[in-house]
């Protein structure tokens, strides 16, 4: 049986920046400081460097989700994650979006993630900081754990 893997979506999977990068200046003044309350900005973001190839390798091995966090004030961050699922990973990840502020509650074995918040650090497996100097890139995530499970 396969080793159960999550993926964090923001800054994991998806670059959170391309986003803003395409919002114009009056939304970006409006929203200043929760910029992640702007309608429709999920859905505009581009895949993090070596995502996409990483996840396809990674789910030749793992049985993998997505399980993410959505602001709570921007419905339409919900939407637009299954938007940028199907666009970009419907192939690996079709049914199989988690949205959860409590990422705890969740079981499993690994759970690639950037920061420690909304149950991250108490995952009850492996929590594997993205962006951290262990796991600083997709290369170093892939070197880890293929051919571990």
């Amino acid at each position: 049986m396969k080793k159960l893997l999550y993926f964090d979506m923001d800054n994991v999977l998806v670059d959170f920046n391309s986003g803003i990068d395409k919002v114009d200046e009056d939304t970006k003044r409006a929203y200043e400081g929760h910029w992640d309350d702007i309608p429709g900005l999920f859905s505009l973001m581009e895949p993090m460097p070596g995502a996409i190839d990483a996840v396809h390798r990674l789910a030749e091995e793992y049985d993998c989700y997505i399980l993410s966090t959505a602001p709570w004030k921007n419905p339409s961050a919900w939407s637009d994650k299954v938007e940028w699922v199907t666009r970009y990973m419907d192939d690996v990840f079709h049914k199989r979006l988690i949205i959860s502020h409590h990422k705890n509650l969740c079981g499993g074995d690994y759970l690639i993630d950037d920061r420690g918040k909304h149950g991250s650090n108490e995952f009850s497996g492996e929590w594997i900081q993205f962006g951290s100097p262990e796991f600083p890139d997709w290369d170093s995530v892939l070197k880890y754990l293929c051919g571990k499970n």
